[in-house]
């Protein structure tokens, strides 16, 4: 079966978008999270760079993770679960020429969307100070390279922008304009920092190009919920750090319970039990199915 006919089947992004409904996309960063996202009935998941270097190294998002480590948590993920992934490629790890080798290396690892950002190397989380831009022709460069790249025009690139916090709203919206003259399918203005700012880029390309929403705990923008984000003109909603704060703060509270307690016991109703964890994870239907292939060759 080829790409396109497994997207048929399970749903492109491209085409839940499309269904007038605001895609809400949470934030991942293994396959186990995104198990539990498509169980939990989500038609979209968002691979954070950000979480897969708070989880993976105990690192900050300030480009440590590197492209073949996206690329292989990627992989992981699309072979477990069948909903489309939002892939952070950060700056595409280079020049337009790193951009193109991102996109396919990535696309072949099962990415639903590919999200580029305009910022220099090394870049840092949307929500931090002291970040830098690469000049827009370099970004409209890159956006090319990356749709000259892709081999299915359900591997939706999305164009990012953090000129906000650098050159200010005004700047930040022409940036996106060439963006989307460039052929951005999906655009995502970052770092609005009032409802005010986040109505001007609704108001400037609602109608004319999907718009990506980034709901950040703490960070520099209000957190609205999906249904007033799509009153608002966004068709894309991500929470990208949710899950890795969640567990971060169970993880903390169940390291202090074992140590206080010296047993899980006073933890076990907030605990999948073994059986619901095999449960989740297919063991006895991959159990099942090896016992059939043991079957099979026997005379």
């Amino acid at each position: 079966m080829t790409q396109s006919q497994e997207r048929t089947e399970s749903g492109s992004l491209r085409r839940n978008i499309g269904s007038g409904n605001i895609v809400v996309a949470p934030g991942i960063y293994d396959a186990l999270g995104g198990l539990l996202a498509e169980k939990a009935g989500f038609s979209a998941a968002y691979l954070s760079g950000a979480s897969i270097a708070y989880s993976r190294f105990g690192r900050p998002d300030i480009g440590l993770v590197t492209q073949t480590e996206v690329a292989e948590t990627l992989s992981a993920i699309t072979e477990r679960i069948d909903i489309p992934v939002i892939v952070d490629a950060d700056t595409g790890f280079g020049n337009a020429l790193n951009v193109i080798r991102t996109v396919k290396l990535l696309e072949r690892s099962g990415a639903g969307a590919i999200q580029l950002e305009d910022q220099t190397l090394p870049k840092r989380c949307g929500h931090l100070s002291g970040k830098t831009l690469v000049p827009a022709a370099e970004m409209v460069g890159k956006i090319k390279a990356a749709l000259d790249a892709r081999a299915d025009v359900d591997t939706l690139i999305v164009a990012r922008t953090d000129a906000i916090a650098v050159e200010g709203l005004d700047p930040a919206l022409d940036r996106a304009e060439r963006y989307l003259e460039a052929g951005a399918d999906i655009l995502f203005v970052e770092a609005p920092r009032s409802d005010e700012e986040m109505r001007r880029v609704t108001g400037q390309f609602k109608g004319r190009v999907p718009l990506l929403a980034n709901m950040v705990e703490g960070g520099k923008t209000p957190i609205h919920p999906a249904d007033e984000l799509q009153e608002i003109g966004y068709s894309v909603a991500i929470f990208p750090g949710g899950l890795a704060r969640a567990f971060a703060h169970m993880a903390e509270a169940y390291f202090g319970s074992l140590r206080e307690h010296g047993t899980t016991a006073p933890f076990h109703s907030r605990m999948y039990g073994f059986d619901q964890l095999n449960a989740l994870v297919g063991t006895p239907e991959m159990l099942a199915a090896g016992q059939r292939y043991d079957e099979s060759g026997q005379d």
